[in-house]
C-alpha cells in the first residue's frame, strides 16, 4: 500500500492520495508519495513506537503497584523492593519517552 505525506507531516495510507488532509485540511495535491524505502521505515517505526507505548503503559502500571506496596508497608524489605522497583519503572518509562521523542524529531513516526 502506498504512503502519502502531507505538508503538515500527516501520513495517509492508500493506493490514491486523499482529497483533503484530515489534520490540516490541505488538498491532496499538497501530499507527496513516499518512496518504498521511506514507506517501509514508516511501517517499522509504527511498530517500534507501538512497542514503546506499551512499555510506557506497563511502567505506569508498575508504578501504581509499587505505590500501593509502599503504602501497605508490610515490612522494610518489601518497602525497599517497591521503592527500588518504582525508580526502575520511572527510568524505563522515561527511556521509552525519550526514544519516541527522538523518533518524532527524525520523522520516524507515522
Amino acid at each position: 500500500m502506498k504512503k502519502w505525506k502531507c505538508i503538515c507531516g500527516y501520513i495517509h495510507d492508500g493506493d490514491e492520495v486523499c482529497e483533503t488532509c484530515p489534520k490540516c485540511g490541505a488538498k491532496g495535491s499538497d501530499f507527496t508519495e513516499l518512496d518504498e524505502a521511506a514507506a517501509k521505515l514508516i511501517e517499522r517505526s509504527r511498530h517500534t513506537n507501538a512497542l514503546h507505548a506499551q512499555l510506557i503503559d506497563l511502567a505506569r502500571q508498575i508504578e501504581r503497584v509499587c505505590e500501593d506496596g509502599i503504602k501497605d508497608a508490610l515490612d522494610p524489605g518489601c518497602v525497599d523492593v517497591f521503592e527500588k522497583s518504582l525508580k526502575s519503572s520511572y527510568i524505563m518509562m522515561k527511556l521509552s519517552m525519550t526514544e519516541m521523542q527522538g523518533h518524532m524529531g527524525k520523522g520516524k513516526w507515522g
